[in-house]
């Protein structure tokens, strides 16, 4: 099957029938690429099952034929337009020095998406770059990051190839999405950052395969970055998957999970000869750290963020196609040695405790191996999203390690 757009169920409101489990989903993903839990989660709860019986189609078809129509639709759509209108007001920046800007920057020769929140301008700038690859969190996290925005201007970044920008130039993008070229996208991000808020250097962050882009970006320009900080971090893509699963069927056997335990026993450790052994740790890791529970909620939140619509969602969900089809293969051989051992920055990594997709133990030990002028392993509780499921506890951190090297307080 071909991989690509149009295989992809959208959000309608008549409801789509075609294949929810594009090829995209069915490979050997990289262990951090949010993408292969994600869609699961979103198309979960927007598409019908694959290949169902067909009494079950019958009765699917319908039960799509009598409520899934565009009156409910658009009943459906009030409804989220006036929860986006009440959280616009909600978390509004009302500051008189705040700062408030959604717009397209021009790096890397194309028009990229940019967010820039923060209640004080005098505030540190953090530029967060989200994982995936092509998971955008621009669309969903205005919750979760709204107490960061006391402390940091929070800068949000849709990736080449993904989300809104992705929407602006269409998916003729693909064949410059390179690791390279999108790290020199953040390096030129940053510099517009730094004129346009007139700052020296800004804070980096960055999640899952972000973390591959954002040490690529202050290991060659360490000029324009107070810190580093990786979370969900990428240290060895060629180990992760093993010493994931000693972790996942050691945690099956302390917390007496006989039906992980068989599973996990059942398709041994890693490498397996097709995608069904990777796809049982997945399953183990999302419920062992809550995934399952919070990668749905996202849905929810990208409904009714202000500003957003339906086609953001979709938006996303191509993005995180193209992206894992164009940058998995890239990334996936990735070893400590290629991401890099010597940094001139700062280096934290707030580490999930439990944290079985890009293993905590793993992470810990890649920073050990790390030299840099100074450098600390911060363990937040969670798994691979704690960033987002603990991001008060997150902050506290930020605030409490990272904030005084950017002279904020």
């Amino acid at each position: 099957m071909q991989r690509g757009n149009q295989n992809l169920p959208k959000v309608t409101g008549t409801g789509d029938a075609r294949d929810p489990y594009p090829s995209a989903m069915r490979v050997h993903m990289l262990p951090c690429c949010r993408v292969y839990v994600s869609l699961f989660a979103f198309l979960s709860v927007t598409a019908p099952a694959q290949n169902p019986a067909p009494q079950q189609s019958a009765a699917r078809e319908s039960t799509t034929a009598a409520d899934y129509n565009d009156a409910d639709y658009r009943k459906f759509d009030q409804t989220l337009s006036f929860l986006r209108e009440r959280n616009a007001r909600q978390y509004a920046i009302d500051s008189a020095r705040g700062v408030d800007e959604a717009m397209y920057v021009h790096v890397g020769g194309i028009d990229q998406w940019v967010t820039i929140r923060g209640e004080d301008r005098q505030n540190p700038v953090l530029l967060f770059v989200h994982g995936g690859p092509g998971d955008v969190t621009n669309p969903w996290s205005f919750a979760l990051f709204a107490a960061w925005e006391k402390r940091f201007t929070v800068v949000q970044w849709d990736q080449r190839g993904a989300g809104r920008t992705l929407r602006g130039t269409g998916p003729s993008v693909a064949s410059t999405m390179t690791l390279d070229r999108m790290a020199q996208d953040g390096i030129e991000l940053s510099e517009f950052l730094r004129k346009h808020l007139g700052k020296d250097r800004v804070v980096l962050v960055a999640h899952s395969f972000g973390s591959i882009l954002g040490l690529r970006m202050v290991q060659a320009r360490p000029d324009l970055f107070y810190a580093y900080v990786g979370t969900g971090q990428v240290s060895d893509e060629t180990k992760t998957y093993s010493v994931a699963y000693a972790a996942l069927l050691e945690k099956a056997q302390v917390t007496g999970n006989q039906q992980a335990v068989a599973e996990l026993r059942r398709i041994g450790p890693p490498p397996y000869p097709n995608g069904e052994g990777y796809g049982v740790q997945r399953k183990w890791a999302n419920s062992f750290e809550g995934a399952d529970r919070f990668l749905p909620g996202t849905l929810g939140l990208a409904l009714v963020a202000p500003g957003n619509s339906v086609r953001d969602l979709n938006d996303s969900i191509d993005g995180q196609i193209l992206s894992g089809d164009r940058l998995v293969p890239q990334a996936r051989s990735s070893t400590s040695k290629d991401l890099g051992l010597e940094f001139a920055v700062p280096m934290f990594f707030f580490q999930g405790t439990e944290d079985f997709t890009t293993p905590t133990a793993l992470a810990r030990q890649y920073l050990g191996a790390i030299k840099a002028p100074h450098k600390e392993f911060m363990p937040i509780d969670g798994g691979h999203f704690a960033v987002f499921m603990n991001s008060d506890q997150f902050l506290r951190e930020l605030v409490a390690h990272v904030l005084p090297l950017a002279g904020g307080h």
